[in-house]
């Protein structure tokens, strides 16, 4: 139990500093953010057979779309933190650094590049993204401040491991 509150508190947190950087960025650089009522239109259309898509913004809307994003983004951002504390074990969880969370997030990136930009049709890395380097770009900054906020958790979730 005690592990599964650690892993809740590390994901959600992390997932909002990524959420927070990207608003941030938003506001700050211009730099538009993730529509993941995209990404939940992506898993709506799976019941069907459909799990890619030539440029997801063409397909049709799904009810609740924007609902199943964001729970989505949540429960891999919680995922990632199960994964973290199965690879960095129970005595980095007790003693956090951030260099083992940095790398971390930065790994995540293999999910996006890999799984994600090419399901939505954006291809591997955003190579078919109107402006690959800065998708791509974006992609890593994004992971790095969630590494961030996976050392951040931690050090929140510490009191939580006995």
């Amino acid at each position: 139990m005690a592990e599964f509150a650690w892993i809740l508190v590390v994901g959600v947190t992390a997932t909002l500093v990524m959420d927070l950087w990207a608003l941030g960025a938003r506001h700050l650089l211009g730099l538009v953010p993730l529509d993941y009522a995209l990404v939940g239109r992506w898993v709506l259309a799976m019941p069907a057979g459909r799990f890619v898509h030539d440029g997801i913004a063409k397909a049709p809307a799904r009810r609740g779309e924007r609902q199943v994003g964001w729970l989505l983004h949540y429960a891999i951002g919680v995922a990632f933190a199960a994964l973290l504390l199965a690879a960095a074990g129970r005595e980095w969880a007790r003693a956090p650094s951030p260099g083992a969370a940095l790398a971390f997030g930065v790994a995540t990136v293999a999910a996006p590049f890999l799984v994600l930009q090419p399901a939505l049709g954006l291809g591997m890395a955003a190579s078919r993204a109107p402006r690959p380097a800065v998708a791509r770009a974006k992609s890593v900054a994004s992971h790095l401040v969630f590494g961030g906020g996976l050392y951040l958790g931690a050090v929140l979730a510490r009191p939580l491991l006995p």
